[in-house]
């Protein structure tokens, strides 16, 4: 099971394929996988059959999972895509830490 330093509604942004440059939020993180869902980023068109809530079916467009290695946390500080580093704070509790301004978040 890798380590993932994004979390659900994390800003982050697309470093490579299709969407490279793209920002969006975490919607879903699935750590067993190594993927994350991000709004607005993998857009797939999917057939939807008819269902109790879905009466009219059809072709539904909806977010993929990529790959936790294709995105970059965006600091909430500095607003720049960033590596993230780990420290603890005073009451011992890890945080994670900009690599690039410092901040931490």
């Amino acid at each position: 099971m890798p380590k993932m330093s994004v979390k659900k509604g994390d800003k982050v942004q697309v470093i490579s394929g299709k969407d490279k440059g793209k920002q969006g939020t975490v919607l879903r993180a699935l750590p067993q996988e190594g993927k994350v869902v991000v709004e607005g980023v993998a857009i797939v068109k999917k057939a939807q059959r008819p269902t109790q809530q879905n009466q009219q079916g059809g072709i539904v467009q909806k977010e993929a999972a990529i790959d936790v290695s294709n995105v970059m946390l965006v600091c909430p500080s500095c607003g720049k895509p960033t590596r993230v580093g780990h420290e603890h704070d005073d009451n011992g509790d890890p945080v994670r830490v900009c690599k690039k301004c410092g901040a931490r978040f």
